[in-house]
């Protein structure tokens, strides 16, 4: 599957960051195809299953141009604490495939992810029964998520695994030691979702303030106060360099995702038209050597992931 360098990631029109106006996320989304963001990502968990909806309405007549994601494993406990719990089950993975297809209104998905592994259920069960459904038509291409080198080992000997999804970016940048060269020697794609450090690296969150009391991030470590002041100075470092290249923040932070490898597909999400449009012109971003060194000479950031 051929895909455009950067692609379109909806949860936040549905999920974790408050609820969006479905008619700039349709339109958010058939703007994305129009300036080849064609991977188009999505999940079961997100709302939870509303977010396949939209995006099946928003796809409605233009099906054929899009490469199409969604994902399965992770269940949604508790909609008030985002408390999720994973099923890896064929019986669950099986069931769930079909009310994705049903929900996006099409009859075969192009990219199937195991959202998380469950550590209950061995990984060749849950890629066996994946496996099927490519089989079947029902799928085209399988994809894992965050997961480590050992089980997308164990997992290829099952069947092909296209793509691994994982965060990477300015902030998270764990994949570079072992995961993505692996990913890069087996020609496997890699998908970074929160490229842009789920909006931090941006420069326009100054304070967790700034989020509704249904953002996830309101609550997430990393945006907590004494950790948030110490990552600011992360995105002050990213807005000079990008006023040094006659670009904004997030176009820069993209740019070094994609300068990571030719493999690497991001899934940058927005639920704003503004924002698609800025995040799309990121590819055509050029940083050179010493942009590049002062952006990997970064700090680590304060505060875990979750």
């Amino acid at each position: 599957m051929e895909v455009g360098a950067i692609g379109l990631g909806c949860m936040g029109m549905s999920w974790a960051y408050g609820e969006g106006d479905e008619g700039e996320s349709t339109a958010v989304i058939r703007r994305a195809l129009d300036l080849g963001c064609t991977l188009i990502d999505t999940a079961d968990m997100y709302g939870p299953f509303t977010n396949e909806e939209l995006v099946g309405r928003a796809l409605a007549g233009r099906r054929d141009e899009a490469v199409l994601a969604t994902k399965c494993g992770n269940v949604v406990h508790d909609v008030e604490s985002f408390e999720i719990r994973r099923n890896g089950t064929p019986e669950h993975i099986r069931a769930s495939c079909e009310a994705s297809l049903r929900r996006l209104g099409v009859e075969t998905i192009d990219l199937y992810y195991l959202h998380r592994v469950d550590p209950e259920v061995p990984i060749e069960e849950s890629v066996g029964a994946m496996a099927e459904l490519v089989a079947a038509g029902r799928v085209r291409a399988l994809g894992l998520s965050e997961t480590d080198v050992e089980t997308l080992r164990r997992a290829s000997a099952v069947h092909p695994i296209a793509a691994l999804q994982s965060e990477l970016s300015l902030w998270t940048r764990d994949p570079l030691a072992d995961v993505l060269p692996w990913c890069e020697r087996h020609g496997v794609a890699f998908v970074p979702f929160a490229p842009l450090g789920r909006g931090f690296l941006t420069g326009r969150y100054r304070t967790s303030e700034a989020f509704g009391e249904r953002d996830f991030r309101r609550r997430n470590p990393r945006f907590q106060r004494e950790a948030l002041e110490q990552n600011l100075a992360l995105a002050d470092r990213v807005r000079v360099v990008a006023e040094r290249v006659g670009a904004t923040p997030a176009q820069v932070a993209l740019a070094w995702v994609l300068a990571q490898g030719e493999q690497v597909v991001p899934i940058p999400g927005t639920k704003r038209l503004a924002y698609l449009e800025e995040n799309a012109t990121a590819a055509e971003v050029a940083l050179g050597v010493e942009d590049l060194a002062e952006l990997d000479a970064l700090p680590a950031a304060a505060g875990s992931r979750y």
